[in-house]
């Protein structure tokens, strides 16, 4: 990739136009000191004093400073509430590049052409014809990715990255918001003019960028006026900053937005003053003799925002010319997480064992669904457990205690009666069982009686393999496996608890999708199309109702045949869970094995095709 893109780097325009403006400052700077220098010896062959401090009357200078300082702050405030807020970053402070951004190749693929044609925007423009991109879009969870890639695309690129917050725009003085916005697209013209190119940055864009018009637009804009009115009722004013932040409103920001993105050629600086200058003096001349004013030049700017709500964004700016391309940062997959693991744990202290594919294989397979700034954080919290062990490096333990942590809590030390406690036991080894032999595709990763949060007891599993889908027969198995805990304190105390009460409602949920929108309990209407809650539409059915207690009705008796007839498997892990406490991984498992291998004739350890549902 990299030998494929060496000969387009030795001719990118911007990096011409640095190296041209780099030699013009250099010029610039040589005509000043030669002229220092020139009035410095003028000065030593005439005699005079190099600078020339008058006399001025004390009485008359206080007064003069002091309504000065006092016309300074005034126009200081003006001025200050209108500052953009951003902070430029030039490239050589940014420490991170493309290759530091893993797990997510096609992103990183596309990033690397959009900043192959922001290198090259002349010679696309005027030799090719084409209009180079000004916007994109990054769109995705929190965690994955985005304004580091941001960054590594300022750094690549080598121009200034001038990063701002979409809340630092918002203002409690009216029309201060829309300053700020017009200063900072000022800044980045400047930028990208002194330097050859930039990139800006706009961080959760949504803030002031929200879809006008509509209901949407009416709860934005009350929930964009609540900050700045108790700003304003700290002040004394919070009247008038409502009533101003109203006026202004979504609508008025988003305006100012998309009008700004449309500016990136405007001149600025010395060319908009010479413009004004000649039109004056072309206001004087016949048609004939009007001077030619100054062309703006095309200057090589890349907006780049983030957002978690695109959904939620104003159409307007979705459109080419704004944000020409939109990309998806989602969660890594399993091979985009191995990458990672291989990433981070290069930089961390780590033993030998980490260094096995199958253990760094298992690292990302039992991190499914994970950001990559989650896997980054729960190594660091390993390397955390293993400072407390007072080691120097993490071992795989350290990473199994810190996923446990992530995935379901710090334990919280509880004293149980001896009867709850086995109740708790026997319950949490109903789910645990019934989970192993109903679902063979999934892994069971931590069975506990240890209080965690609002649960006294749980099981935690999770697919082996990375799916997108599950089949009518899956989804039937968590609502059994959702059923075990209950079924197995009818079985062995003879009646239940409130604890299966969190139970009921997770299988509700799930026989909810079954029946509801997934289409398998016979009807294909489908309650997902409704603005309705999907539980509250089924329930609310006579019908789907009917169908959805049928589903939990028919996991109840699967699952009490099941129990029944393995009931030795939940007393082991029951017994295990009164031993120990906690089960993590293969220790579930192997607790099981061994209870399977100490029945007479050794029965088969998984019957699951036995429990298909019809």
């Amino acid at each position: 990739m990299t030998a494929a893109r060496t000969p387009l780097i030795a001719t990118h325009d911007i990096a011409a136009d640095r190296e041209r403006l780099r030699r013009r400052r250099v010029v610039r700077l040589c005509l000043v000191v030669l002229a220092l220098e020139v009035y410095v010896i003028w000065a030593a062959l005439t005699g005079r004093p190099l600078v020339v401090v008058p006399e001025v009357d004390p009485l008359v200078l206080v007064p003069v400073l002091f309504f000065a300082a006092l016309l300074l702050l005034l126009v200081g405030t003006q001025v200050g509430s209108g500052r953009s807020p951003h902070v430029t970053y030039r490239p050589e402070q940014v420490d991170v590049t493309l290759d530091d951004v893993v797990g997510i190749d096609p992103v990183v693929e596309d990033v690397r052409r959009s900043i192959d044609l922001f290198q090259t925007h002349r010679r696309f423009a005027d030799q090719m014809g084409g209009t180079p991109r000004r916007g994109l879009l990054f769109e995705g969870p929190p965690g994955t990715g985005k304004t580091l890639t941001a960054k590594a695309m300022a750094a690549e690129a080598g121009v200034p990255f001038l990063f701002v917050s979409a809340t630092s725009f918002q203002s409690m003085y009216y029309g201060a918001t829309a300053r700020k916005i017009r200063a900072y697209f000022k800044a980045l013209r400047t930028a990208a003019r002194k330097e050859g190119g930039a990139i800006g940055f706009i961080e959760e864009i949504d803030a002031i960028a929200l879809r006008r018009g509509g209901l949407a637009a009416t709860s934005s804009r009350a929930a964009f006026v609540q900050v700045p009115s108790v700003q304003g009722l700290l002040g004394g004013q919070g009247g008038v900053v409502r009533d101003a932040m109203i006026s202004e409103g979504t609508g008025g920001v988003v305006n100012e937005l998309l009008v700004q993105m449309q500016s990136f050629d405007e001149p600025v600086g010395s060319d908009r003053v010479v413009n004004a200058l000649l039109q004056l003096v072309n206001l004087l001349l016949p048609a004939h003799r009007q001077i030619r004013l100054r062309k703006p030049t095309r200057a090589p700017i890349l907006l780049i925002a983030a957002t978690n709500r695109a959904d939620h964004l104003d159409p307007a700016l979705l459109r080419p010319g704004r944000f020409d391309r939109r990309l998806t940062f989602n969660p890594p997959d399993a091979h985009g997480r191995r990458a990672l693991v291989d990433h981070f744990l290069a930089r961390r202290a780590h033993h030998a064992e980490l260094d096995e594919p199958a253990v760094r294989d298992r690292v990302a397979a039992a991190t499914s669904g994970w950001t990559p700034v989650m896997v980054e954080h729960v190594l660091d919290e390993a390397l955390v457990n293993a400072l407390r062990r007072g080691d120097t490096a993490m071992r795989f333990v350290d990473v199994e205690h810190a996923r446990l942590t992530e995935l379901v809590g710090i334990g919280h030390p509880v004293t149980y009666t001896p009867g709850e406690q086995r109740l708790i036991a026997t319950h949490e080894a109903g789910h645990a069982v019934t989970a192993w032999l109903v679902a063979p595709s999934r892994t069971l990763e931590v069975l506990t009686i240890v209080k965690r949060g609002s649960a006294l007891g749980l099981l935690a599993h999770g697919d082996c393999e990375e799916v997108y889908t599950h089949s009518r027969y899956e989804l039937g198995a968590l609502v059994q496996i959702a059923m075990g805990g209950w079924v197995a304190e009818e079985l062995f105390f003879g009646q239940t608890s409130t604890g299966p009460a969190s139970d009921l409602a997770a299988a509700t949920r799930t026989a909810a999708q079954m029946v509801g929108a997934a289409g398998m309990t016979g009807s294909l209407v489908s309650f997902a199309a409704t603005d309705k809650d999907l539980v509250s539409a089924v329930i609310g059915d006579p019908s789907a109702r009917a169908q959805l207690e049928e589903v939990l009705d028919d996991a109840r008796a699967t699952v009490r045949r099941l129990l029944a007839s393995n009931s030795d498997l939940v007393e082991a892990l029951r017994d295990a869970l009164l031993a120990r406490h906690e089960l993590v991984g293969d220790e579930i498992t192997a607790v099981l094995e061994k209870a399977v291998a100490d029945r007479p004739g050794a029965a088969p350890v998984r019957p699951a095709g036995a429990l298909r549902i019809a």
